[in-house]
């Protein structure tokens, strides 16, 4: 009899897409709400001659970002009626009941009409758009409060954190950064815009990565329930090559706020800071890469259950 293989394709494919579109569409909302509010106040407060190029940049990002936040949501759409009839199929019923059958997809699909509306919104620069985008996205991802169920909240919590912290890094580049270092303009601003922008993100980094940190090892032990799993299942060995990757993306992150960081203020250095935050979204994404066949793989029995260490009971949610 042939073994049934741990990982189910394309399972590990379609959980990679769900992270990275949460994290495109986080990582908008953080970008809008504490980067680019952050860094227009440091430039209200340090240049105020340069302010309107600052203003007029920082609207281009918004907008910008607001673009990267809708793709994340309709690909997370996609993936929800791809999901839907799947099930469908298999239970031989509509895709509207499937979406109909509890409360929690109800949510889900109201919270992603909002974030839609709220991003085409934004994007034509109308307003009302960001704070729709804000509640859809992040109701949406966190529904599991409406109904009190306080337990499913550890993982949404743990993505929405690394969303805030990898996802806003990632629209802080392509929307900012990046963008600002191709605008002639504001040619002799582009290293102070880039210094403001990195100097208020900083804060969101450091408290998202402290979420991150401590949910992540909630949602660890609860799925691993006993420590030698660790090293005797695959789910533990998935597990430590993740932590390791995350231990880099720490490094590499920490390298750019001590060393980095200080430096700015130059076009110069803000080359600099956009090549190490390329290489910190590269090992990020190799990060989620990691987790996507974590949260496809089985997660070890419990001790008390009378399984040997190593047996797998079905899958369920990872860090």
């Amino acid at each position: 009899m042939q073994a049934e293989p741990l990982i189910t394709w394309p399972e590990p494919i379609i959980e990679y897409l769900g992270f990275l579109a949460t994290f495109c569409a986080v990582g908008a909302i953080g970008f809008r709400s504490f980067v680019l509010r952050g860094g227009l106040a440091r430039a209200a407060a340090a240049d105020k001659a340069g302010l309107e190029i600052d203003r007029r940049i920082f609207d281009d990002a918004a907008r910008r970002a607001s673009i990267i936040g809708i793709i994340g949501v309709l690909v997370n759409a996609a993936l929800l009626l791809y999901s839907a009839s799947e099930q469908a199929a298999g239970k031989h019923i509509a895709i509207a009941q499937v979406l109909g059958s509890n409360t929690l997809n109800v949510l889900q699909v109201i919270f992603l009409v909002v974030a839609i509306v709220g991003f085409l919104l934004a994007i034509a620069r109308i307003s009302g758009g960001w704070p729709l985008a804000i509640i859809g996205v992040l109701a949406g991802n966190l529904r599991a409060i409406f109904l009190l169920r306080w337990a499913s909240l550890v993982n949404p919590v743990h993505e929405v954190a690394a969303g805030f912290w990898i996802g806003t890094l990632f629209v802080m580049l392509a929307a900012g950064i990046s963008a600002v270092l191709r605008d002639e303009p504001a040619r002799e601003r582009r290293g102070a815009v880039v210094a403001n922008l990195v100097n208020a993100f900083s804060p969101l980094a450091l408290v998202s990565a402290a979420v991150l940190v401590l949910f992540g090892i909630i949602t660890a032990w609860r799925h691993l329930h006993v420590l030698s799993n660790l090293w005797t299942t695959p789910y533990g060995w998935t597990l430590i090559v993740k932590l390791c990757l995350v231990a880099l993306v720490f490094a590499l992150g920490a390298w750019n706020w001590r060393r980095q960081r200080p430096t700015l203020g130059s076009e110069a250095t803000a080359i600099s800071i956009r090549r190490s935050t390329r290489a910190e979204l590269t090992v990020a994404a190799l990060v989620l890469a990691a987790t996507a066949a974590l949260v496809s793989l089985p997660s070890p029995r419990a001790a008390r259950t009378g399984a040997p260490l190593g047996t797998t009971s079905p899958a369920a949610p990872t860090p």
